[in-house]
């Protein structure tokens, strides 16, 4: 299949540190549109893009974000376990020690990518969260869990990784 690759550079949306996607023209309003850009996000040793094929053609367009280009959209509470609804539809099982906060936000890894708590995401997970004054707690079960404060001079956390990833 031939491939077109139009490179970040050249690309004529972006998307945001909260998961919005934009172009010259504002944020992207339409549902649909937003939903199929989130469906289509990819990555290789590039960076993140977007994929579609159209008849015998696929074209892949690498992109620039803000922050990270993966966002927790949605959690469904379990009685046991709590699922992750990714902005490109995948889900993934939330390791609480996985969690950390940077910047004043809420992040987790899977499968070694970052992935930020949109505002709903972090939303559902509100109820779940302790602050002492000096630490951030998720509870959650019997599971009571610090969540590190990570200074953007400093390394992300290196922690064991879930098997399941988006």
């Amino acid at each position: 299949m031939k491939e077109i690759v139009i490179p970040k550079e050249k690309a004529v949306f972006w998307l945001d540190r909260h998961g919005n996607w934009h172009n010259r023209h504002g944020r992207f309003e339409l549902p649909r549109i937003i939903s199929k850009f989130h469906a289509a996000i990819g990555r290789d040793g590039e960076g993140y893009y977007l994929s579609q094929v159209n008849e015998e053609v696929r074209e892949k367009i690498y992109f620039h974000h803000e922050d990270t280009a993966l966002f927790v959209f949605d959690v469904l509470m379990g009685a046991k376990e709590i699922t992750l609804i990714l902005n490109t539809g995948h889900e993934a099982l939330l390791a609480p020690e996985t969690l950390y906060i940077q910047d004043d936000a809420l992040y987790t890894r899977v499968g070694g990518e970052r992935i930020r708590f949109a505002e709903r995401g972090l939303l559902k997970v509100g109820p779940l969260l302790e602050d002492d004054g000096t630490t951030c707690y998720f509870c959650f079960g019997d599971k009571r869990v610090a969540i590190p404060e990570i200074c953007a001079a400093t390394p992300e956390p290196k922690k064991k990784e879930p098997k399941d990833a988006p």
